[in-house]
């Protein structure tokens, strides 16, 4: 590798302060090597500190080799796969990017977004625990963004499957099921689980836009956790409205603030820069 390594952090960025705080003190506590940058820049709604801000922050101060960090939730969120683009690699999913190319000399390593990751199961897992009396009886509903894109709504489904049976493993539910809002799945979902509307048991339709559960173990009650990096307009508004007149258990706990998010930007790191020959 080259004699300057640093990362940028990427994530969505929000016009709320608050958002934007919990996300750099997230960034700030990763623990690096001696002398190797981090830099924590956004896609948007914070000004002066966009993505080809942070490249030309790290450039600046001579890195060239420069590790991305995508701090998403899936891969298949249309903003990953437009960033992976804009750095030259191939589309996630048979579209084409909605970003310019950046202006880049540093040779790039794109790291992945959370996924099925298991610090974050754990983190999930952690934040519901306050709403679970009887796990054994308990279905979790683990509910996201998504999106309408087919190839890509079928990366959200997969990370996310995979992420709810990890946390329903470490919770001890009966049964997990997830929910995107984009196609709007929520109450479909719900309805299903909390039996209110007959539903035939059998897998989702193929594009997953009813993604009705298959049958599975009756459960005295259901708890909603949000796949979302920090609180705001969807955990605190979209969901509870998307779920109105159903009863279930939730209290917005979003992933940050988390300690567990450092530690997970610091296990994606370690690979890279034991590639550079960092100690660390």
């Amino acid at each position: 590798m080259g004699a300057r390594p640093g990362v940028l952090v990427i994530s969505h960025g929000s016009p709320d302060a608050e958002w934007v705080r919990l996300v750099d003190e997230a960034v700030r506590d990763v623990r690096l090597p001696e002398g190797v940058p981090i830099v924590s820049s956004f896609l948007e709604c914070v000004e002066g500190r966009l993505i080809q801000d942070g490249i030309d922050e790290l450039e600046a101060r001579g890195v060239d080799e420069m590790f991305v960090l995508p701090l998403f939730v899936s891969s298949g969120s249309t903003h990953v796969d437009d960033i992976r683009q804009a750095f030259g690699l191939p589309p996630a999913a048979f579209r084409a990017g909605e970003l310019e190319p950046f202006r880049v000399r540093a040779r790039v390593t794109v790291g992945l977004p959370i996924d099925d990751d298991p610090i974050i199961a754990e983190l999930i897992a952690d934040n519901v625990r306050e709403l679970s009396i009887a796990p054994e009886r308990e279905a979790l509903l683990l509910i996201a963004h998504g999106s309408r894109e087919r190839g890509l709504n079928r990366i959200w489904r997969d990370g996310m499957r995979k992420l709810a049976a990890r946390v329903r493993e470490l919770g001890g539910f009966a049964r997990a099921e997830t929910a995107m809002l984009l196609p709007d799945q929520a109450a479909c979902v719900m309805r299903a689980l909390t039996k209110r509307q007959a539903h035939a048991g059998g897998a989702a339709p193929a594009d997953g836009c009813c993604a009705v559960p298959a049958a599975g173990p009756e459960t005295d009650a259901v708890i909603v956790a949000p796949l979302f990096l920090s609180r705001g307009y969807f955990t605190n508004t979209v969901i509870p409205a998307r779920l109105s007149g159903f009863d279930y258990r939730y209290n917005g706990k979003a992933l940050l603030p988390n300690p567990a998010i450092s530690r997970w930007m610091e296990r994606q790191l370690e690979g890279w820069l034991g590639g550079a020959g960092q100690s660390g």
